[in-house]
């Protein structure tokens, strides 16, 4: 299971109601932040989530409303004296900008908290065992861009009736067989085939910052339990979006449609519409689709 908790919903400019872009993802006890807008660190704070167990930074590009947080979150942790490393994963472009920055504040190859920089390229960024993290190119003006895919595979589970026909007890044995090892029961031969179900409960959630074009994304987000994708402008200012290097509520709808995604979540909201005009415009493409809210919680 993923759990996303919405922390900056906003486009370049704050509003009251939303911050900065940041979005929070937990599975398997790890807790992994996609992008550092001004103010996460209070965000952060406000939803609950507070900083436990924070050990990663995917950020999707470079612009400054999408990493401008940085600096204050590892303020924040150094004053709290915290010893573990924060692994910030970006472009080569975007990593040049976040280490001038702090370069900037404390000195190079200085911070008040131990860092390492892993430079992304198309392809697997983590194996955390009970779930992945691929990233691939997204076109997004004059960034090294990146979207995230987080995917947790597919388990079988034991077969409660199947387990009490075939007399296996609580304990290691179903351990064994849940592992795809056969046990022996009164000289008999248990196969893991006899008490495993079909695979099920995989789960993929993939993670799309600022973009200008969906072209050739499909094959990253086909088939996505959910999509969670920036939808800037309506499609009135589609000439607009070109130019600032954003896409249209119609084209983010469109798009999951066409990818088979299961559910929609929009975000990078512009202070130009209202939500309910937004809503409207994705909605008549996609029924599926939600306008994510900052401190809006969601699992899949």
């Amino acid at each position: 299971m993923f759990a996303l908790t919405f922390l900056g919903t906003s486009a370049s400019v704050p509003s009251v109601e939303r911050n900065h872009p940041a979005l929070l993802v937990e599975a398997a006890g790890k807790r992994i932040l996609v992008d550092c807008g001004e103010g996460t660190q209070r965000q952060l704070l406000r939803s609950g989530a507070g900083f436990r167990r924070l050990g990663r930074i995917l950020l999707t590009h470079g612009h400054l409303d999408h990493v401008l947080g940085i600096p204050g979150l590892f303020s924040t942790l150094g004053l709290r004296q915290t010893s573990e490393v924060m692994t910030v994963h970006a472009g080569p472009g975007t990593l040049d900008i976040v280490v001038r920055m702090l370069a900037g504040l404390w000195g190079a190859g200085r911070a008040p908290i131990p860092v390492a920089f892993a430079p992304l390229s198309e392809g697997q960024v983590i194996d955390a065992g009970d779930f992945t993290i691929d990233c691939f190119p997204v076109r997004h003006r004059d960034s090294d861009s990146f979207g995230f895919s987080f995917q947790s595979p597919a388990r079988r589970h034991l077969l409660p009736e199947r387990l009490a026909s075939l007399s296996v007890p609580d304990g290691p044995m179903r351990g064994e067989l849940a592992a795809g090892r056969p046990v022996v029961i009164a000289g008999r031969t248990i196969d893991p085939e006899d008490v495993l179900g079909s695979p099920g409960g995989g789960r993929k959630l993939v993670v799309v910052g600022d973009t200008e074009t969906t072209d050739g994304l499909s094959r990253h987000v086909v088939d996505a339990d959910m999509l969670v994708i920036e939808a800037t402008f309506l499609d009135r200012d589609a000439a607009t979006a070109r130019d600032y290097g954003h896409l249209t509520a119609t084209e983010a709808a469109s798009f999951a449609a066409a990818s088979n995604v299961k559910q929609l979540v929009l975000v990078h909201m512009s202070g130009r519409y209202e939500d309910e005009e937004i809503l409207a415009e994705a909605t008549r493409v996609f029924p599926n689709t939600r306008i994510a809210a900052d401190f809006d919680h969601i699992a899949i």
